[in-house]
């Protein structure tokens, strides 16, 4: 009598490991599900153009769900990215005219690479902990920048041509935002997989005590962990800017939650030691086009942070229970 409930509990446990090992699989599912909705709810919604609108509106959001799922593989999670973003956003603009396009740029990255070399001696010398860390240096930057923004008011600002071409222009139907895209997915995907690095983030994730035993220094890891989120975070505001074209002190806040929520859906742990970043990509597309179902439904801006703080208290418990056991 009790044969069947054991082999049910034997199936419980395979599709747990399956899932667990092939996080990909269900997330391809569920995106491919949603955008079946979209078109029932949109007839003819789903055509190139779509398509291209998605990618080049997800692009922004998984570059900054690529900060969150390298910190969060350490454990961590960087809420300083969206203000990082923001900074380098308004810097380009408003020094384009005094500086030029090539010296803006490179200026512009600066602060947003402070602040993650801030956030990584703060988390890996002084062992704060980094959602104390990032929340504190993004409410410095946050301050700073609105000072920065009344000694440039009479200045004006300008998104450069090339950032602008980047942000909204397409070659053949596809965004030319992905010639920044791809390389950078492609470079993380290898660090992640195949350098030393990446496995350094794994054993910090893992169990940072052992890790420390076995002679790795984790406060440098850390902290050129951080200084790269900082730098990643800084390329996606100058993206992001060439696509809204209208600089603001709040231009990237709003994909902070969004970005945690891509890097969760993807299948990366908030207690780190596990996730990979095309799990995260997924997990971009899988909100982008969420949100176009929102705006189908005319939903507002607030009720869709209550399904992103949703999603992400959902996924982490689903997560909890499929990793338990195991």
């Amino acid at each position: 009598m009790t044969m069947p409930a054991q082999d049910d509990l034997s199936i419980a446990k395979r599709v747990r490991r399956f899932l667990r090992d092939h996080p990909l699989v269900p997330l391809v599912v569920l995106l491919i599900g949603l955008v079946v909705v979209l078109e029932i709810m949109r007839p003819g919604i789903f055509n190139e153009r779509w398509i291209g609108n998605t990618i080049k509106f997800a692009i922004p959001l998984a570059m900054l769900a690529a900060c969150q799922t390298l910190t969060m593989l350490t454990g961590g999670i960087d809420l300083s990215v969206g203000i990082a973003a923001t900074i380098s956003a308004f810097v380009v603009a408003t020094q384009v005219a005094i500086l030029g396009t090539p010296g803006a740029i490179a200026v512009s990255l600066i602060p947003a690479v402070m602040i993650g070399i801030a956030n990584g001696i703060g988390v890996g010398l002084f062992r704060v902990h980094p959602l104390i860390m990032t929340l504190g240096t993004g409410l410095i930057g946050t301050g700073c920048l609105q000072v920065y923004q009344r000694t440039v008011i009479a200045t004006g600002s300008s998104v450069p041509e090339i950032l602008a071409w980047l942000g909204t222009g397409r070659t053949y139907g596809a965004p030319n935002s992905l010639l920044v895209f791809l390389p950078l997915a492609a470079l993380i995907i290898y660090a992640l997989r195949r350098t030393g690095f990446g496995r350094l983030l794994y054993a910090i994730g893992e169990n940072e005590d052992a890790a420390r035993l076995a002679g790795v220094r984790s406060w440098q890891v850390i902290l050129a962990l951080y200084a790269l989120s900082g730098l990643i975070a800084g390329i996606t505001g100058l993206i992001y800017v060439g696509l809204i074209k209208a600089p603001s002190l709040s231009l990237a806040v709003p994909l902070l939650l969004p970005s945690v929520a891509a890097a969760v859906i993807g299948g990366t742990s908030i207690f780190g030691g596990r996730g990979t970043y095309s799990g995260t990509i997924v997990g971009a597309l899988i909100l982008t086009v969420l949100t176009t179902m929102l705006t189908v439904l005319q939903m507002p801006e607030g009720s869709r942070r209550i399904m992103f703080g949703l999603i992400i208290l959902v996924v982490t418990a689903v997560y909890v229970r499929i990793t338990e056991d195991s």
